[in-house]
């Protein structure tokens, strides 16, 4: 365990709080939604009922172990955003991401969620290595604060090519630079991973990003598990605890919050992760460091440490 000489930014979206210390809040979990225009057929989105069904059991989940958590809503248009982000905003009070096939179709999403009055719940996804520079002042002059920036580098995918992209080199800005003159004030570095092995350069972007930066740093790597097509050749549950033993690295290395893929996968995220977030606040005491909320893990599920 370990504490960062740089002083670590903590914001507040929505509820959640998210950032700081390692061990001082608890990880920010992010399950995802796929919105599409009809329901019920074959890889369409989830129906309403079994929507309601699993954002509840995120409710359920956050409550028993204290661990926080967003939504990812993906909508192939503005339409279809509009048919689902009023239910799914009347179900939970939870932050969630706005995330879409194009820029277009995310600006669009973020001016609806302005008008509705969703602003302070409300986080671009995202900005990354193809937006230009007119695009990112954009997000920031629809009026939203918050913003997932992508460090990936296709150039140079390791975690210092990463930092690069985000950091800038010789005359051209980072994203960071970009995302902050646009008048985007909470940005969240989210560190890829494009298949097993490279979790590995995932995980240490984030400690290598909240290091250089001091701001909340995740990984939407423990999603790659799934695509690891010899997994089952391991054993029956190989997927389940490979995914698990990935969260706990991101989470090793400092990550503020983890992108766990289908908000179908919480049952087996919110337990593994409350797990690390405990031991690791534990540990942190040495540090001097302790955690920022009564509703921690360490509390939550072992009651008995005070």
């Amino acid at each position: 365990m370990f504490k960062f000489r740089r002083k670590q930014k903590i914001f507040k979206i929505g509820d959640v709080r998210i950032g700081g210390q390692p061990g001082e809040l608890p990880t920010v979990l992010i399950g995802s939604i796929l919105c599409r225009g009809k329901e019920g057929n074959k890889g369409s989105a989830l129906s309403k009922k079994k929507l309601e069904q699993l954002i509840n059991y995120q409710e359920e989940m956050s409550d028993r172990t204290g661990l926080p958590f967003m939504l990812d809503i993906f909508a192939e248009s503005i339409m279809v955003f509009r048919k689902y982000i009023g239910f799914i905003s009347e179900l939970t009070d939870a932050p969630f991401l706005i995330n879409g096939p194009n820029f277009s179709v995310r600006l669009e999403m973020a001016d609806y969620c302005i008008q509705a009055g969703l602003l302070g719940r409300t986080v671009y996804n995202s900005i990354s290595y193809e937006d230009t520079e007119e695009e990112v002042f954009t997000v920031g002059k629809s009026g939203l604060k918050a913003a997932i920036i992508q460090s990936f580098n296709p150039r140079n995918p390791s975690p210092e090519g990463m930092i690069k992209i985000l950091k800038g080199e010789t005359c051209e800005k980072g994203l960071i630079k970009k995302a902050s003159k646009a008048g985007l004030e909470k940005l969240l570095v989210l560190t890829p991973g494009l298949d097993v092995p490279s979790i590995g350069y995932a995980v240490k972007t984030v400690y290598l990003a909240k290091k250089e930066f001091g701001i909340p740093a995740g990984t939407a790597a423990v999603g790659v598990v799934g695509g690891w097509k010899k997994a089952r050749m391991l054993g029956r549950n190989t997927e389940k605890v490979c995914r698990a033993g990935a969260a706990a690295l991101a989470q090793a290395m400092g990550a503020d919050f983890i992108m766990y893929g289908s908000i179908a996968n919480a049952k087996d995220a919110f337990p593994v992760c409350a797990m690390i977030d405990s031991i690791m606040a534990y540990t942190a005491k040495t540090l001097g460091l302790k955690p920022l909320t009564k509703d921690h893990p360490l509390y939550k599920i072992f009651q008995d440490i005070r």
